[in-house]
């Protein structure tokens, strides 16, 4: 394994290791418990939710891994859910993946087979995933470096401009549009909604596919089960994952429509995965999906708590937060600089707070609070935000450097 990543953790844990979990806390080694406002927005619902844990591990004492040469029930029922949950007529065909990226590749490639045309647009500041695909839509220099030979086939859109999606059409067919409609691992950045309504009839009155990439915010994660959905984006895609297995099943879905999703019904085998669909992670679907649904007003509760916690510390501590931006239970804090970031993420894993950094923005933190917290669980952590503040403000000073520009 990475040595960089092994120090990491050692870092975060204070010399200590995960050892268990149960709703927001995480056991560590040393017998200390850390509340859990990261993972990378995995466990919405908390880490071991009762129902989803019941429902896999029936699966796992009744047949954990298909034949793939057989029919399948947990697929079909994880299918029929999913399209159900997300209640959009058009979006009535499911391909599951076990990660983001896999989500991305395949509609990005049904998008080409389907059109003959090689190139999609995405947008400036875009994660959509690192295997090579997806990294071709992801427009980050970090993960980029070394392979922009290999990442042909992608324009990256200016995502202020109205006009972007026509200024690219005036230049080569698009075979899709694909957007984040809140950019995650950029720093929790929603996107105009005014822009993405005219890249979207843009892209339609050009014959080109709409992909809404909601791996990390779907899911009533930013509040709605579908951000674009919920905008009346007329998408073809919507791609979700992280939370799709309740925080113990790896699992992700494209939900596309007949038209994008033709060259599977031509050819099954046109795209196919060893791990896709099995009955393991696809028992968790369901369950996922019904207690995501049960919380839904809690989320909505949880939402006003955090945006009014986070904007009274922004409001004492204007010369290092310089900026909270988010919706739902997905919140990005921009720090004045990276180096007053690096010392709040020291501070919090002192007191014991995880949150999750912006690999490609190091100013800035997400804090990704799970359905199932407590409003005192929100309050602690928002004291131990409180605390590294004033901590990085004493050792690197106010405003070093000057605010981070949204």
């Amino acid at each position: 394994m990475s040595p960089a990543l092994a120090l990491a953790g050692k870092f975060a844990g204070q010399g200590a290791v995960e050892v268990a979990a149960e709703g927001c806390e995480v056991r560590l080694s040393d017998g200390r418990g850390v509340l859990d406002f990261g993972s990378y927005a995995v466990p919405l619902l908390g880490h071991r939710n009762p129902a989803v844990v019941a429902a896999v591990r029936d699966q796992l004492d009744a047949m954990p891994v298909s034949t793939r040469s057989l029919s399948s029930p947990p697929l079909a029922r994880a299918a029929r859910e999913v399209v159900e949950y997300v209640g959009e007529p058009r979006l009535n065909r499911v391909h599951f993946g076990t990660n983001g990226a896999d989500a991305v590749e395949v509609a990005v490639k049904l998008a080409r087979i389907v059109t003959g045309r090689p190139t999609v647009a995405a947008v400036r500041g875009a994660y959509h995933g690192k295997t090579m695909g997806a990294l071709a839509l992801t427009s980050h220099t970090r993960f980029r470096a070394g392979l922009e030979e290999l990442l042909g086939g992608v324009v990256h859109l200016d995502p202020e401009d109205p006009e972007a999606v026509a200024r690219a059409l005036a230049d080569t067919p698009l075979a899709a549009v694909v957007f984040e409609p809140v950019q995650g691992e950029n720093g929790v950045v929603p996107l105009p909604a005014d822009v993405l309504a005219r890249w979207c009839a843009d892209a339609k009155q050009a014959g080109a596919f709409v992909i809404s990439d909601e791996i990390q915010v779907g899911l009533r994660r930013a509040g709605e089960r579908s951000v674009a959905l919920h905008a009346g984006l007329p998408v073809d895609a919507l791609l979700l994952g992280k939370p799709l297995g309740g925080g113990v099943a790896a699992v992700s879905a494209a939900v596309l429509s007949d038209e994008l999703y033709q060259p599977l019904t031509d050819d099954p085998f046109r795209h196919t995965a060893t791990f896709s669909g099995q009955p393991l992670t696809m028992a968790a679907v369901p369950a996922a999906l019904g207690a995501i649904e049960e919380l839904t007003e809690r989320g909505a509760h949880l939402a006003k708590l955090m945006e009014s916690e986070l904007g009274g510390l922004k409001e004492r501590f204007p010369t290092v937060l310089t900026a909270v931006r988010g919706r739902g239970l997905i919140w990005g804090a921009d720090f004045a600089t990276p180096e007053h970031a690096g010392e709040v993420v020291v501070g919090l894993a002192e007191r014991g707070l995880l949150v999750s950094p912006c690999l490609s923005r190091p100013e800035t933190l997400r804090l990704l609070p799970p359905l199932v917290a407590a409003d005192d669980d929100v309050h602690r952590a928002m004291a131990h935000l409180e605390g590294a503040l004033e901590q990085a403000r004493s050792a690197v000073g106010d405003n070093a450097g000057g605010a981070s520009q949204c």
